[in-house]
């Protein structure tokens, strides 16, 4: 048996409305604790696997094959005794390395042994089909009992040998079975894709210019993945009749849009999927349309749970309340107006590097002037220095910057890739 983490929830908003207004915001802060404060193993429920690029430009430079399986053999060592893993490898196809047949099993002495002996047998050779290598994976955790399921996926190049419908199609089918960590390694990989599996998949995406950083990012993951107790966690969300839900998103630890990924428990009430659950920390921003009400009417907006197997874990309202007291509905509570002005940030960015991509170079340099315009203004330094690779700051005050002419394609993409970092209000 496992420890069920403890929720708590707070609600950060400004619950007073000027007459006829219409629209409430709030960021809940959801917190998990263990009452003996550790990070309890999901042992049998849980699942691992790991999907290692093995193309031809893995050998080049050779270090990131060589890296690669070191942090494959690390994470392997990492699981617990019961988890159930498999271990696939991914060129143009996707091919088991362990076990041979299709199928997860049992970590034990024994198998970790067999699966690190054939880890260190895998050669370059071959495309990039990332689909296929997570159409593999999905199969093997379909019907598996785990309620954990968690997948890491290294590439090291662009998605060469398959069409972006083909990806996101089975990026679809694969929603709800597991989640996923997807990395890239080098300079070849494209942070677009990267985002998009992890967006899909509800896990992280990241980018390491260095394959020496391959070993201890893939013992963090799977340490992680192993703290998880809780899988298939909801955030369930009522509202009063009349209501529109505007805006669900997680805003921190990295922005997750799950406005559109609702599905329906009755007319007033929708469930939207928030991953797996270990002890941890995540913030997510609200917002809801209301039917305007009277001076002086107060009225519930929202209702929030987290949900795990039918279980309500937690509960905390919204509430709005009209007033003609300007100086009561003017303030803007500060939890909100932080995680707004970081997904402006991350969407400058985004737009800006898709404009550089496109040859749209005053769009480029409006957006991402704006994006190191916002990020000085949020002491996000970070991502400051990130773009000062790609910009050279003229007026940081207005965002008026230059292009780069000598920017690397690799720091395209890793500012891409974290764009949708977010740091916590602080002070």
């Amino acid at each position: 048996m496992t420890d069920q983490p403890a929720f708590q929830a707070e609600v950060h908003q400004n619950r007073y409305l000027p007459p006829g207004a219409t629209v409430v915001d709030a960021v809940l802060t959801v917190t998990t604790s263990s009452a003996d404060q550790r990070t309890t193993a999901a042992g049998p429920g849980a699942a691992q696997v790991i999907m290692i690029d093995c193309s031809g430009s893995m050998a080049n430079p050779p270090s990131k094959m060589d890296e690669a399986k070191k942090a494959t053999i690390t994470a392997i060592d990492t699981l617990r005794d019961g988890v159930a893993f498999a271990i696939i490898a991914g060129r143009h196809n996707a091919e088991m390395v362990y076990p041979p047949a299709g199928t997860l099993v049992p970590a034990t002495g024994q198998t970790r042994a067999e699966a690190q002996h054939a880890v260190s047998q895998l050669i370059a050779g071959g495309g990039t089909a990332l689909g296929t290598w997570l159409q593999l994976a999905g199969t093997l955790f379909a019907g598996h009992p785990a309620e954990v399921k968690h997948a890491i996926m290294l590439t090291d190049g662009r998605n060469e040998h398959e069409a972006p419908e083909q990806l996101a199609a089975v990026l679809r089918s694969c929603e709800g079975g597991f989640v996923c960590d997807a990395r890239g390694v080098g300079d070849g990989w494209s942070g677009t894709e990267l985002r998009a599996v992890a967006s899909a998949l509800l896990g992280t995406a990241d980018g390491l210019a260095f394959p020496s950083e391959l070993v201890a990012d893939f013992k963090l993951m799977t340490e992680t993945a192993m703290g998880k107790t809780l899988g298939e966690v909801t955030l369930r969300l009522w509202t009063p009749a009349g209501s529109t839900v505007r805006i669900v998103k997680q805003a921190f630890p990295h922005l997750e849009d799950l406005t559109g990924r609702g599905t329906e428990v009755s007319a007033r009430i929708g469930d939207y999927p928030v991953g797996a659950w270990g002890i941890e920390s995540r913030d997510y921003h609200l917002s809801i349309a209301l039917p305007a009400g009277a001076v002086g009417e107060e009225r519930l907006a929202a209702r929030v749970s987290i949900v795990s197997r039918d279980q309500a874990l937690l509960e905390a309202r919204v509430f709005a309340t009209w007033t003609d007291d300007h100086a009561l509905s003017a303030a803007i509570d500060p939890w909100v107006a932080h995680y707004s002005g970081q997904e402006e940030l991350a969407t400058a960015i985004q737009q800006g590097l898709a404009a550089r991509e496109a040859g749209d170079i005053n769009t480029a340099a409006a957006m991402l002037g704006r994006a190191a315009q916002l990020a000085a203004e949020t002491g996000r330094e970070d991502t400051a220095a990130l773009l000062g690779r790609l910009v050279e700051v003229i007026d940081i005050r207005s965002g008026d910057v230059r292009l780069r002419q000598d920017a690397v394609g690799v720091d395209a993409e890793m500012a891409n890739v974290r764009s949708v970092r977010t740091i916590r209000i602080t002070g």
